[in-house]
């Protein structure tokens, strides 16, 4: 069988090897416009426009690149197809960027790693952690990007003698981080939707985006809203019981009144049925007075969520049932209501305050 590695590989930037896709009309056809509608260095669409292509079409042949030379605020990348290897960060100096997969069909541009926790530093000082095992990291506020895949492509069964098996697609902690159409693809710990410090309370937008993974695939501290995102929980084979792992690890610090909010979304499986758990609260060593915050509203929840206790706990010292867990109006088998105590719900009036309004404030992306 392929892995998912050489099948990614394989695909040059299709991005199926981390899910169910095949190459896009746009990648085969793109030919002599590897940048589509969005111009070209001939052509371009302004000047603070850089063009990354991996066939030397563009200004640069890497995102790495590109990113070093869009000094300054307001800067594009537009990246062509193709598979783009090795860790990149935006750094906070490079505020208001905006990256735009080229042929607007986020299989076709990759931006993948291979980093873990448990993978050792280079210069042999210990291993890189949760956070250094990110693919992508932001700390630019007010980044936008649109049709691009981030993944990180490790895996478990090629490093067993591993115990740091966290393996990062994108680290976000930049304020007003906007993601439209995107692909999250990993295991453990795919989207780290955060913050750059416990009392900087990161607003982030996903929509239409795609988040796929196994142990807490969507977690952090950030203000964050998924806007009819689709979560897909994978099948293990290296545990003999459930749960195979969560959806959902928010870890909101206690003063902020907004953490995660899902709406008009779904949650579907390719494990059995009942082998996931929607969520469990994360309080993070480092700030042990979090209070972790979800909301799950008008959102179908599939068979592979286990419907009578959905939620569990990370710590004893921190049960779920006493954070900020609620539910509003969602449907399928796995949102069904069998216990109410292990299902708590909004009522009508308080679901008004549950809404991208309320939890972006100022902020309309």
């Amino acid at each position: 069988m392929t892995s998912r590695r050489s099948a990614l590989s394989l695909l040059a930037g299709a991005g199926a090897a981390l899910a169910v896709g095949v190459p896009s009309a746009h990648a085969r056809t793109a030919g002599p416009r590897p940048f589509g509608r969005h111009g070209s260095p001939a052509r371009r669409l302004d000047a603070r426009t850089l063009y990354v292509d991996p066939h030397g079409r563009g200004d640069h042949t890497d995102v790495r690149s590109a990113l070093d030379a869009a000094t300054g605020t307001g800067r594009t990348l537009v990246i062509a197809p193709g598979t783009y290897r090795g860790p990149v960060t935006v750094p906070a100096d490079r505020a208001g960027l905006t990256l735009i997969g080229a042929s607007g069909d986020a299989r076709d541009t990759v931006l993948v790693h291979d980093n873990a926790a448990g993978t050792p530093k280079p210069d042999g000082s210990g291993t890189l952690g949760t956070s250094g095992s990110a693919t992508v990291t932001v700390q630019a506020a007010g980044l936008t990007a649109r049709d691009l895949t981030f993944a990180n492509d490790w895996l478990r069964s090629d490093n067993p003698e591993y115990t740091g098996t966290q393996a990062v697609a994108i680290k976000v902690q930049g304020d007003r981080s906007a993601f439209y159409g995107c692909r999250f693809l990993g295991h453990q710990d795919t989207l780290y939707a955060d913050s750059l410090s416990l009392t900087a309370f990161a607003r982030q937008y996903y929509r239409d985006c795609y988040v796929e993974g196994d142990v807490d695939f969507v977690f952090g501290r950030a203000t964050a809203v998924y806007d009819r995102c689709h979560f897909r929980t994978l099948t293990r084979t290296d545990l003999a019981s459930v749960p195979y792992g969560f959806v959902f690890a928010p870890s909101t610090a206690g003063a902020n009144p907004h953490g995660f909010l899902v709406l008009r979304s779904r949650v579907t499986s390719t494990a059995p049925d009942a082998y996931y758990k929607l969520a469990r609260p994360w309080v993070p060593s480092s700030d042990l007075t979090a209070h972790p915050m979800l909301t799950v509203r008008d959102t179908y929840l599939g068979p592979g969520i286990d419907a009578e206790t959905p939620y569990a706990d990370m710590s004893a010292d921190f049960p779920w049932q006493e954070q900020r867990f609620a539910e509003h109006r969602n449907t399928g088998p796995g949102a069904r209501v069998t216990a109410p105590a292990d299902r708590p719900q909004l009522s009508a009036s308080e679901a008004r305050a549950h809404t991208p309004a309320g939890w972006l404030g100022d902020w309309r992306p």
